[in-house]
């Protein structure tokens, strides 16, 4: 039998909530509120935000059932396999990694595009060139290429470090979201009028919700880094619901609370028009003066740092998985001997990272869809997995087939919405694009490793991917 390289058992039940909260509340919550309003207005923005968190929700409960099942890294590869077979668990794999590691250099990014905006005769210097009409400076690359390489070495060091750090991130990113969110609608510039109208008027009510709804995997994808740190966990697998629940909730609320927020200080249509660095970043300067914006990029810096941490750590334990059954190197599954960490897979991901701050902010725009989409995949195979286990064993406590079966239908919807073209959701053109070369590289890298993992024999499967 095979050896099996194990993740020493070090995260607390705090450690793991803030990895998931601060997952969620990443860059988007600070950055892209002008995009939501832009598409759907105030409040189909507030609707649509909800009604997926309350999506999330019902697809959490799979993902409950199948971390008290199985507790190991790699979570909805693992899940995939268990349901469906190897090749399945390639599929959801390589989707998910998608996902993951496009969000790591995103909040880096948008570290970026805090700089520029606080900063401008620091970050904004050093002019390269222009993508899709954004300007990318030297500045604001160096910036978020020292974010990602400075979250990379902390996470070689160890898991315990990594959880520690983000308590304390996340605790000063809900206090800023608090204060920001409670503060610019008392501010003596806001008003309930500038809310109007309250949805996009380009489109339909119904459209605008659906439009931030099809988004709702990418708004609320740090839930499910929890999983990812499963084989982790130094506490009993069965409270992952539990923080999971709680992570989405508190995510929903800073989401609409931020959004309201800007929209609340004047009118939001004159807001958003003509483009804007960064709308809620003016909202704030108007009502709050320069304190408040201090306070929001505070709360911006935690927002992207905890991202990365988290989505850092969700990443290189998915492709550390991976390549423990043997479908990526075995280079990828190599164990520090003194921290016992992934550092294969660290420097992969950090690697990858440091190359999306060279295309400037309008590449964020694109991977949020994609991103989406591959989380989208991670979500159906996963209710899928519980479902079958359900079937499999009634008795498994928390499994309800009910519940399963409506994640797996609110799965297959949020793959509709970004993929179907009469679909508010539709992914752009530069998104598929995009979207065809990860298919490619994965349908290549599969053909390389077919051989080897088609020849390793399911009981051996079983041992390096569920441990059974």
């Amino acid at each position: 039998m095979t050896s099996r390289p194990e993740l020493s058992r070090v995260l607390k039940p705090l450690e793991v909530g803030a990895l998931a909260l601060g997952c969620i509340i990443g860059f988007g919550c600070f950055v892209l509120p002008g995009d939501f309003l832009r598409d759907a207005g105030p409040l189909g923005a507030s609707l649509g935000v909800g009604l997926g968190g309350l999506a999330m929700l019902v697809i959490a409960r799979s993902y409950g059932v199948m971390v008290r099942a199985f507790p190991v890294a790699g979570a909805e590869f693992a899940y995939a396999y268990q349901t469906a077979g190897r090749y399945h668990a390639y599929l959801c794999g390589w989707f998910l990694a998608l996902g993951y590691l496009s969000i790591v250099p995103l909040n880096a990014t948008a570290l970026g595009m805090l700089g520029k905006f606080v900063a401008p005769q620091l970050f904004a210097r050093g002019h390269l060139y222009t993508v899709a009409g954004f300007e990318v400076f030297a500045g604001e690359v160096l910036l978020a290429s020292a974010a990602i390489g400075g979250v990379a070495l902390l996470q070689i060091r160890g898991a315990r470090d990594v959880g520690r750090l983000q308590v304390g991130l996340t605790a000063v990113l809900v206090g800023g979201v608090l204060m920001v969110g409670i503060g610019a609608p008392l501010s003596d510039t806001a008003s309930l009028a500038n809310l109007s109208p309250v949805f996009a008027p380009e489109r339909s009510p119904l459209a605008g919700v659906l439009a931030m709804l099809a988004i709702a995997p990418w708004l609320y994808v740090g839930f499910d880094t929890l999983p990812q740190a499963a084989e982790e966990f130094d506490f009993s697998p069965g409270r992952g619901l539990r923080l999971m629940a709680w992570s989405i909730g508190a995510g929903a609320v800073m989401y609409v609370l931020v959004v309201l927020a800007t929209a609340s200080v004047s009118p939001w249509q004159a807001l958003v028009s003509g483009t804007p660095l960064w709308p809620t970043g003016n909202a704030v300067l108007a009502s709050l003066g320069t304190p408040g914006l201090a306070v929001l990029s505070v709360a911006v810096t935690m927002a992207v740092f905890t991202g990365i941490n988290g989505f850092f750590m969700a990443s290189s334990r998915l492709l550390f998985g991976m390549a423990r059954a043997t479908l990526l190197p075995a280079w990828f599954a190599r164990i520090h001997p003194t921290h016992h960490t992934p550092v294969n897979a660290v420097m992969f991901v950090a690697a990858v990272s440091l190359i999306a701050p060279w295309f400037g902010r309008e590449v964020i725009v694109w991977v949020v869809d994609m991103a989406a989409l591959g989380t989208a995949f991670g979500y159906g195979y996963t209710c899928l997995a519980a479902a079958r286990l359900w079937n499999e064993a009634s008795g498994v406590e928390g499994a309800d087939r009910g519940w399963a079966w409506a994640g797996l239908l609110l799965s297959i919807g949020f793959v509709m919405l970004l993929t179907v073209p009469t679909m508010p959701g539709f992914m752009a053109a530069p998104s598929w694009m995009a979207l065809a070369a990860w298919v490619a590289l994965g349908l290549g890298f599969f053909l390389v490793r077919a051989g080897d993992y088609r020849a390793i024999t399911a009981a051996e499967l079983d041992h390096l991917i569920l441990k059974r």
